[in-house]
């Protein structure tokens, strides 16, 4: 396949709205690749922790701060369709914050409350909000299996403060019927393959899934160099450069995966 190559209408949307869907980042054969490689990965079940909801409903993840070259996560996240596009959309170079895979299986797993990944990542010593997600559907991502949902331009707002919500941090609870009787809801159903990309400042949560599929997302997350934490060795790393990888060694590291 050729390089993907982000227009500048779809950054300009990135900047309006906080995100952008992009369909099919991941051809049919990558994703099976991914799908895969995830599902048939002890070590990440064997990683992975609970985070309840308000109402004690669970979701799973697993979040890796290193990149390991023969894992199809670190190739995705090294990809120039995903860093070089964050790069392009926050206006700097950008290095591997961190990745993770959200875990939510049929019928258990958990909503995430509204809240901004600036909200957290504040409190690691980021000085500004030049951050940002790109989350790829390795299922379908539905309204009944819990797909994501974002308030549009919420990123706008700023930092909204976080408080405790179950086992999980959300943002202020009191703030935010205000903000939903302001900006759009929009859920964000994807297709396997499909990604959104958005900043670290949008207001986004999920619902329980209540369906009888998973939902599963691998979620890269990115730092811009200007904003090198000023903790240093904290929570998650400090500026290092990054490694792009071609679309091509990328597709060859996830079809490999499935054989």
């Amino acid at each position: 396949m050729t390089d993907f190559l982000i227009s500048s209408d779809a950054a300009s949307d990135f900047h309006r709205d906080g995100y952008i869907i992009v369909p099919g980042l991941l051809d049919p054969e990558e994703t099976g690749g991914l799908r895969s490689y995830a599902k048939g990965d002890n070590a990440l079940s064997a990683e992975s922790y609970v985070r309840r909801d308000s109402e004690g409903a669970e979701t799973r993840l697993t979040l890796r701060n290193d990149l390991d070259d023969f894992c199809c996560y670190s190739a995705v996240a090294r990809s120039r369709r995903v860093a070089g596009t964050m790069a392009y959309l926050l206006g700097d170079e950008v290095y591997h914050y961190h990745h993770k895979m959200i875990l939510k299986e049929p019928h258990v797993g958990g909503a995430w409350e509204w809240h901004q990944d600036y909200g957290y990542w504040y409190n690691f010593g980021c000085l500004y909000p030049d951050m940002g997600s790109c989350m790829i559907a390795v299922d379908q991502a539905t309204q009944e299996n819990g797909c994501l949902q974002v308030l549009r331009g919420s990123h706008h707002l700023g930092r909204i403060d976080h408080v405790n919500t179950g086992e999980q941090v959300g943002a202020d609870p009191e703030r935010m019927p205000a903000v939903l009787d302001h900006l759009e809801l929009v859920y964000c159903e994807l297709n396997a393959g499909d990604a959104i990309f958005f900043h670290s400042n949008l207001l986004h949560r999920s619902d329980r899934n209540h369906s009888d599929h998973p939902r599963w997302s691998l979620i890269c997350c990115y730092n811009t160099r200007h904003n090198d934490p000023v903790i240093r060795n904290g929570r998650h790393p400090n500026y290092s450069p990054l490694e792009i990888w071609p679309d091509e060694r990328v597709r060859d590291s996830l079809i490999g995966a499935a054989k």
